[in-house]
């Protein structure tokens, strides 16, 4: 990233490098440094609530904390944090994501990434706690929960940083998933000067659509009892599609490699007498379909992608006893203004349409030009659980497939851009799949070395022990098994194109 900008406003910063305590003296516009100080080896402390992630605290290197208050608009209340190593710097940033409505800082994130020698950033997005309360009666806080206060610590930050170290970072990489993915794509899209590499993990990144479909489906879950599908019947389910589609990639290891290779009907599971554990019914079967299928118009078309095959274990996130506050709450506060509004009368074709000539749009991140970002060789890593049960997959199927087509196909985009599905893996991790590995040494690697992933390992890990490797292969290629040795080997795979999705 280039300085000279930031440094032609703020020469100080181009004298010594400063102590950690007198950063709190740094000029920087609408930003107030109310803490600046050295942190001993392991001597963070853990922030409460966090339970076993505690430990992690205890083994990170001496850092400099800064936090801070920034106010870009006169009801901006933005806090951040910023830790920078006390010494073995890799001379690069790192800003992580956060969850659902955000409001707090992403300390366990920035504790990975600072172990890693990492700068590490992070913002609660201008508002504190989970939840919507900040929105009624602040639209300035609306539009730094959308986009301008990730933008805005991202600026702070590599100032701080500068002063401490005398340099700015080298690189500077965003890493996120979930509202965090929004997070990146929203970067990408509309800052896309910010970060020479963006991790964009299942993104939340079409809200309207998105907290619509999910609405719908707990509408159409709920709309009468004889349709709703209790948790203790998930597990028929899933096991009635495993033993459909498991076996559809040549292998038989409890995950479906490719959902969308799947024709499976719930109707397989009709009772055929009285209800049961096993068996649902008639409504039930028509309720999982519509589940499957995700919401359509009135004339038919699919307004948004509905869960893969795969994803059965966590439908309660969308289809259990209440529905996603998250989504409701979108659509009480920021489409009906309503808190009184109820869900059950959620209507696709009138309340979609609706929500996009709202302030919810706003945080829409969904424009396929990123050619901004891939003049400066900017890298977008995006990734994307098959059996996530909150976010469906189809979304970030759909993101990837626009950009293609604005940007004049695969090989236009394939050396900035990459997709990489995670047969079997939920919402940001877990699963049956192999679901931990190591998306931001990926992007490092490609944005500093030029090797963009040719496939990227994943491992599947049960009570501390790896018990399976994969290699997670960039979209449409799919891991193939080579016909011989281990199937819990990655190396006995390969990454082959799925001619089911060219």
């Amino acid at each position: 990233m280039k300085y000279g900008l930031l440094f032609a406003f703020f020469p100080a910063l181009l004298g010594a490098a400063t102590s950690c305590e007198n950063l709190t003296s740094l000029p920087l516009p609408h930003v107030i440094i109310s803490l600046a100080t050295p942190v001993e080896v392991g001597a963070f402390p853990a922030p409460p609530g966090r339970g076993r992630g505690a430990a992690v605290y205890k083994t990170l290197p001496a850092f400099c904390r800064i936090a801070a208050t920034l106010k870009p608009s006169t009801d901006s209340d933005i806090r951040i944090e910023i830790w920078m190593p006390a010494a073995g710097w890799n001379g690069k940033l790192q800003s992580v994501g956060n969850g659902a409505w955000a409001g707090t800082i992403s300390y366990p994130a920035m504790a990975t990434a600072l172990a890693a020698g990492y700068a590490a950033a992070s913002t609660d997005t201008g508002h504190a706690g989970n939840n919507p309360d900040f929105i009624p009666d602040h639209p300035e806080k609306v539009i730094d929960f959308a986009y301008r206060s990730v933008h805005e610590m991202t600026v702070a930050a590599k100032a701080i940083v500068a002063a401490y170290y005398n340099k700015g970072p080298q690189y500077s990489y965003w890493n996120g998933c979930s509202t965090g993915g929004r997070q990146a794509l929203a970067e990408a899209q509309r800052f896309p000067n910010d970060y020479d590499g963006i991790v964009a993990g299942a993104p939340a990144n079409y809200v309207t659509r998105l907290q619509g479909s999910q609405v719908w489906t707990a509408a159409v879950t709920h709309q009468n009892d004889a349709g709703y599908i209790p948790p203790t019947k998930y597990a028929a389910i899933h096991k009635a599609a495993l033993d459909q589609c498991d076996a559809l990639d040549g292998v038989k290891d409890g995950v479906i490699e490719d959902p969308t290779r799947c024709t499976f009907d719930p109707k397989v599971l009709e009772c055929k007498g009285e209800d049961g554990p096993s068996c649902l019914t008639a409504p039930q079967v028509e309720v999982a379909r519509r589940i499957y299928a995700g919401p359509t118009s009135r004339s038919g078309q699919n307004i948004f992608p509905g869960l893969e095959p795969g994803s059965e274990m966590g439908w309660a996130t969308l289809s259990g006893p209440k529905p996603m506050d998250l989504a409701v709450d979108t659509y009480k506060y920021l489409v009906f203004r309503d808190p009184k509004w109820n869900y059950l009368t959620f209507n696709p074709d009138a309340d979609l349409a609706r929500a996009d000539e709202t302030t919810s749009a706003l945080m829409n991140s969904v424009n396929p030009n990123l050619q901004p970002l891939f003049a400066h060789g900017g890298k977008l890593l995006h990734y994307h659980g098959w059996a996530d049960p909150g976010v469906p997959p189809g979304n970030s199927v759909n993101y990837y497939k626009s950009v293609l087509e604005a940007m004049g196909g695969k090989e236009k985009v394939e050396n900035s851009y990459r997709l990489f599905m995670v047969p079997g893996m939920g919402h940001c991790g877990g699963g049956d799949g192999a679901s931990t590995f190591d998306m931001v040494s990926a992007l490092d690697q490609w944005v500093v070395q030029g090797k963009a992933p040719e496939q990227i390992n994943a491992s599947k890990v049960v009570n501390g022990a790896v018990v399976r490797t994969r290699p997670l292969c960039p979209y449409p290629q799919v891991a193939t098994y080579k016909g011989s040795g281990s199937t819990d080997d990655a190396a006995n795979f390969s990454c082959r194109v799925n001619r089911h999705v060219e």
